[in-house]
């Protein structure tokens, strides 16, 4: 038998041992310097609807990865592993996406990098639909972001097959004479030409844009915005395979009162989910859905542009050619915007043209653009005697617009001839301006002589002088001749 060593420590020997363990530097965990999010990863997603199959392609799932604030050195070297075995039968995934990401068949890694205080995004596949789905069925991937620095974080999102898509008019719609500040009627519409029943509920989206709101009149409905410019409303019944519907009651929207125009957009889901923001609730009776005649229901999204019966009454800018035959002449020229109505940026501007006086020539219309000076604000004429055309929504305009509605640019015009009484002209053209009695005006020229010292510059009169020297040279040099000979 081996002998056995027995150690025998000392009080002395054992505290130095006690203090040494209880006072050692504790060794650093990779989460005490980093800590990584995947928060913003979506919990569920709804990735394609089951009457699309195998046509469906999904790109949208991406992993964002943030850096939890606080950290006191960057996360480094991140990377996320993705495995996508847990939709299989509902989903296939393929190459695609987009960032730092390989992989093959239901595994993909994405490298991120090193992050300091911010965060990345990676679309570690594509997502593609399968025949033989129904709504509801779903699966869940799974992900997991680490660092060298810092603890691994899993997460899993749900992906969903979605119900019966929905169709909306494909045709967009146009609605005119509305009055401000009177109550307009909408009533959305859709067909669920599908083999599939809506049976988790049907939600509807409207949207307005350019002045337009909307009265929170149902109680089904949620409204977001001060005034309101969304509304979701939901629908439990659902909706029956093949059948087209509308709203009973149409919704109610409003137009500002210097609005010239606006839009309306809404979409229908057969997977209901209130966006956020959508806190305000209506106070009348709900309304429902009822059946409607079919029709072309292929588009996404419904659109109706809605024009007012405000206008915005533009008139001419106008200025006379005044000079001398010769001169090189500016003549600012352009429209003024009477209104009442305002212009937003999303609307047509309309534009102007200018038709130049007989006995004239227009050698540039300059402006100023990021330093580049062009010379041709506006379009120039094919033929001479032709209009110059300038819109307004070019670049040559972005900064010329005054604060009482003015907007001008200068015209170079070279004067060619004295005509009395040439008359050219300016009219201006806006899809918003309903007064056309005051859309033209009158560019006059009034053209003086030439100075005389002028007429001696010219290029014909100068012609005629070197041709008289020339002569006169040569003569003296016949002469010379003749009296060497004789």
């Amino acid at each position: 038998m081996a002998p056995r060593i027995r150690a025998r420590i000392t009080g002395r020997a054992a505290l130095a041992a006690l203090l040494a363990t209880a006072f050692a530097p504790a060794s650093a965990t990779a989460s005490d310097a980093v800590a990584l999010s995947l928060e913003d990863v979506p919990r569920t997603v709804v990735v394609y609807n089951a009457d699309e199959g195998a046509k469906a392609t999904d790109r949208r799932f991406e992993v964002p990865v943030h850096i939890v604030p606080g950290n006191s050195e960057p996360a480094r070297n991140i990377e996320v592993v993705v495995d996508a075995s847990g939709i299989e039968g509902i989903a296939r995934v393929t190459k695609g996406g987009h960032g730092n990401c390989t992989g093959s068949g239901w595994v993909y890694t994405c490298v991120y990098g090193t992050l300091q205080n911010d965060g990345e995004s990676n679309a570690p596949f594509d997502i593609l639909g399968l025949d033989g789905v129904r709504p509801g069925d779903s699966g869940t991937v799974t992900y997991t972001a680490s660092a060298d620095n810092a603890a691994p974080v899993t997460g899993t999102t749900r992906m969903v097959v979605g119900g019966p898509t929905l169709g909306t008019p494909g045709k967009k719609l146009k609605v005119d004479g509305v009055t401000p500040g009177e109550p307009a009627p909408l009533t959305p519409e859709f067909a669920n030409h599908t083999r599939f029943r809506a049976d988790r509920g049907v939600s509807l989206r409207v949207e307005t844009g350019g002045g337009l709101t909307l009265r929170t009149r149902h109680s089904n409905c949620s409204y977001a915005g001060a005034p309101p410019t969304s509304a979701w409303c939901l629908f439990p019944a659902g909706a029956a395979p093949r059948a087209t519907y509308r709203t009973s009651a149409p919704l109610s929207y409003v137009a500002a009162e210097k609005a010239l125009h606006g839009t309306l957009s809404y979409s229908w889901s057969s997977d209901p989910e209130k966006p956020a923001g959508h806190t305000v609730r209506g106070t009348g009776a709900p309304i429902t859905l009822t059946g409607t005649k079919d029709g072309d229901f292929d588009g996404v999204s419904g659109h109706v542009e809605v024009d007012t019966t405000v206008q915005a009454d533009y008139r001419p800018v106008t200025g006379t050619v005044r000079g001398r035959v010769g001169d090189t002449v500016e003549v600012r020229l352009g429209v003024r915007d009477l209104g009442p109505g305002e212009l937003t940026n999303d609307e047509a501007k309309g534009r102007f043209e200018v038709v130049p006086p007989e006995g004239t020539t227009v050698t540039s219309v300059p402006y100023d653009f990021e330093d580049l000076n062009p010379r041709w604000g506006c379009e120039r004429p094919e033929k001479p005697g032709g209009a110059f055309v300038c819109d307004l929504d070019d670049d040559a305009f972005a900064w010329a617009r005054e604060d009482d509605g003015t907007t001008t640019i200068v015209f170079h015009v070279r004067i060619d001839r004295q005509v009395a009484g040439a008359r050219g002209s300016i009219r201006t053209f806006s899809p918003y301006d309903r007064t056309p009695g005051n859309d033209t005006a009158a560019v006059p020229l009034e053209a003086s002589p030439a100075p005389a010292y002028r007429s001696v510059l010219r290029p014909a009169v100068w012609a005629a002088v070197a041709v008289g020297v020339v002569a006169a040279v040569g003569l003296v040099a016949v002469r010379r001749r003749r009296r060497r000979a004789g």
